[in-house]
């Protein structure tokens, strides 16, 4: 199974539908927070129609009512508040949005552990063997930092446990639409 993550979007629809579009055939869909207006829960779920989409808060969420108003009229989109937990396939995931909250969570019960809030790109292995993956910012800023970011996203395959980390290349939005591709910092 194949499952697209992505993260603090920030209303850039530009490069939200950019990703969706390379994410057309995964399996299931999973964000992990800063999607900030209701419209843009809308875009995920018409832009995304193969399988699930499972989204959990972040800080800047402020119009849960209105977001869980519009999720409503998609059977395909899942919004689970602040963590969420499953099992795909073999492995057992857990997705947050914050740093802090995902380095508490207990790598012997995920195999998976998502998160965002950063807008900092990061794949890497726990000490149990599993993973901590945060899939960078689709926003393509960072604002802690002060300082323009790649707008990435990942892939997980969870039958090879291999993780595939994209970038969207070409993002000016008065030009061609961004173009995901492979990204290895």
């Amino acid at each position: 199974m194949r499952l697209g993550i992505l993260s603090d979007i920030h209303d850039q629809v530009w490069n939200l539908r950019a990703a969706l579009a390379a994410l057309a055939e995964v399996d299931a869909l999973l964000v992990a927070g800063d999607l900030c207006s209701p419209f843009v829960v809308r875009i995920l779920a018409e832009g995304y129609r193969n399988g699930r989409i499972h989204v959990v808060f972040g800080n800047n969420d402020g119009d849960r009512f209105r977001m869980a108003q519009v999720a409503q009229a998609f059977e395909h989109v899942e919004l689970h508040g602040e963590v969420y937990q499953a099992r795909f396939e073999d492995r057992e995931l857990a997705m947050n949005h914050f740093p802090g909250l995902a380095s508490a969570m207990d790598e012997q019960r995920a195999h998976v552990i998502v998160y965002g809030h950063d807008h900092r790109y990061f794949t890497g292995r726990t000490a149990t063997g599993g993973w901590r993956l945060n899939p960078g910012t689709l926003h393509g800023y960072a604002p802690l930092d002060d300082a323009d970011r790649p707008a990435t996203f990942l892939v997980y395959d969870t039958a090879s446990d291999e993780v595939h980390g994209f970038m969207l290349a070409g993002s000016d939005v008065h030009e061609a639409a961004p173009e995901a591709v492979p990204y290895h910092p």
